[in-house]
């Protein structure tokens, strides 16, 4: 659970986003990343005694910084109104699918992961895998448990090209899926769930639930 001083200071600075507030706060902020990446612990201590990849993370290291960059941005604000932790297996700047959670007072809250904006050779590697394994693939995606929480892949606007890929049918079973750009699934959490005493189960119960989504992508980027 978070404590409600978290949240506090995350609306706080949504009301107040500029550097001479932050500063006057900093201990407020402190206290606030603190408690969140103890929550990031507690996740990573639960779910990697199911998922040995992640296993040795610690919990500072897998936290966004709350600066925002704003140099191609035309929203100047100074600071992000959220904490987010990125748990994948080699770091949150593995260029593998993994696992995150975010924290935005307000009902913008979520946790489930994939990959976002694949590129280039993975972006072929992964639709090759889903085109070669679309037995394997949609039986991760169309299971009860996977159903249950995620409903499906995020296919929003930007997720998904218009028109199937170049070498690709439109007849193919598995097109829908093949022309995604990315391969994401959340699941979205109210602000009384995030100081109840259940949310680092209930972060790790989506990530479980990821888990062979998960797998299924690194294995097509890997190899």
């Amino acid at each position: 659970m978070l404590q409600p001083a978290t949240l506090q200071f995350l609306k706080n600075l949504k009301k107040n986003n500029n550097k001479e507030w932050f500063d006057k706060n900093r201990k407020a902020y402190d206290a606030a990343k603190a408690d969140f990446t103890e929550l990031t612990n507690q996740v990573i201590k639960g779910f990697g005694k199911k998922e040995p990849a992640i296993a040795g993370l610690a919990g500072k290291d897998c936290l966004f910084r709350i600066n925002r960059d704003i140099r191609f941005s035309k929203n100047k604000d100074p600071y992000k109104t959220n904490f987010a932790s990125s748990i994948i297996e080699g770091g949150k700047k593995s260029m593998l699918a993994g696992y995150y959670f975010h924290i935005e007072p307000g009902g913008n809250s979520f946790s489930g992961g994939g990959r976002y904006m694949v590129e280039g050779d993975q972006l072929k590697k992964i639709r090759q895998e889903i085109d070669y394994s679309w037995k394997d693939f949609s039986s991760i995606i169309r299971s009860k448990k996977f159903a249950a929480l995620y409903g499906d892949l995020e296919k929003g606007e930007g997720l998904s090209l218009v028109r199937e890929p170049k070498g690709y049918d439109k007849s193919n079973p598995a097109i829908e899926y093949i022309k995604l750009t990315s391969w994401i699934a959340t699941v979205p959490f109210t602000d009384a769930d995030l100081t109840s005493k259940d949310l680092s189960k209930k972060i790790i119960h989506s990530f479980e639930t990821l888990q062979p989504l998960i797998r299924f992508l690194n294995m097509a980027i890997v190899h």
